[in-house]
């Protein structure tokens, strides 16, 4: 059983077996609680019903109330049971690493990159996962022109995959004297964490360069070879970053970027061999997409993949995305459910 390997020592010394199997339990756990209170559900309508037929008013009277509350009680849970049950993504159960730019705006789509930023560092905060920055380059006024952080814990890319394109924002900076409302935007990347394991690449098939980084940093970029080029041999892809802080940090984001890219190369072979995928209600997540746009006049948060609005702004911004990926999650699910009932 799961949770006799997770108390296992050997398990618990390694720590990569040891965060794949913790996982698998809180996902198995999830589904087998939803099970039981179901269970425990339709017992408890069952006994009802038989009370709604005893022959004392007041009891039936009770009966019913109860009924109607197991009932309810019964849809929810026949709803999240289906939606546990759906076949998931294999990469859904991921760890991530996330990136948020700058885009167009200027000093105002660096403060509103800032702004992401925070919202989502807070909403990482609320599920219990951790977070690692990987490297950053502040805006001249505050917030952002880049940031990019490794996030890990359960179900990471299921829930964040929805997030990637383009994030627009509607307001009045800080500079505006006449109070006119602005448009800017920052892009959001969602990239699932890649391993060794999860692609076809071998450790001989990679040539690993490295160079000095250029543009501002002062003594430090021209000194040392921060910068890291990554050569995969067999495809031909090659991958560079100088925004890390040090070497090591720029082999490990380039790494990754890398086994993204050799990895849509070999899904996208694979794809192009079946027939051509349903067209997913929520978008591809591709930056050149607007995706949400936040408007502050209005405290208005729309999300124009499913048509949803929400005139809670303040709340969003304070990590509060439960209601936004809920639905983005349902509006995928229906998908998929009903590209597999016409297949």
């Amino acid at each position: 059983m799961l949770e006799e390997q997770l108390s296992d020592p050997a398990v618990i010394s390694d720590q990569s077996r040891y965060a794949r199997l913790n996982k698998e339990y809180a996902k198995l756990k999830e589904i087998v609680d939803a099970y039981l209170a179901y269970k425990t559900v339709l017992e408890n309508l069952g006994h009802a019903r038989e009370l709604a037929a005893e022959k004392d008013p007041e009891i039936r009277e009770m009966a019913k109330a109860e009924q109607e509350e197991l009932e309810s009680e019964k849809a929810k849970l026949e709803a999240q049971l289906k939606i546990l049950l759906t076949p998931k993504d294999p990469e859904d159960e991921k760890d991530v690493i996330f990136e948020i730019r700058a885009g167009t705006g200027g000093d105002e789509a660096s403060l509103f990159a800032g702004d992401l930023f925070r919202m989502y560092s807070r909403y990482f905060e609320k599920q219990g996962w951790n977070l690692e920055i990987l490297s950053e380059n502040p805006g001249s006024v505050g917030g952002f022109k880049e940031v990019s952080m490794e996030v890990t814990g359960t179900d990471v890319y299921g829930k964040l995959k929805y997030e990637s394109g383009v994030h627009r924002v509607q307001r009045v900076p800080e500079t505006e004297s006449k109070g006119r409302v602005h448009t800017s935007a920052a892009t959001v990347a969602v990239m699932p964490k890649m391993e060794m394991e999860d692609v076809n690449i071998k450790r001989s098939d990679l040539k690993i360069d490295t160079f000095r980084s250029s543009g501002a940093g002062g003594q430090h970029v021209n000194k040392t070879e921060s910068g890291v080029r990554l050569t995969h041999l067999p495809t031909g892809v090659v991958v560079e970053c100088t925004e890390g802080r040090s070497q090591h940090s720029n082999k490990e984001i380039a790494e990754q970027r890398l086994y993204q890219k050799v990895y849509e190369m070999q899904k996208n072979k694979m794809e192009s061999e079946v027939a051509a995928q349903r067209k997913s209600l929520v978008g591809s997540g591709d930056r050149s997409e607007k995706i949400r746009t936040y408007n502050y006049p209005q405290n208005r948060i729309t999300d124009h993949r499913i048509d949803l609005t929400l005139y809670n702004l303040d709340q969003v911004l304070e990590g509060d995305l439960d209601k936004i990926i809920e639905a983005l999650t349902i509006a995928d699910n229906a998908e998929k459910m009903k590209a597999s009932e016409s297949a």
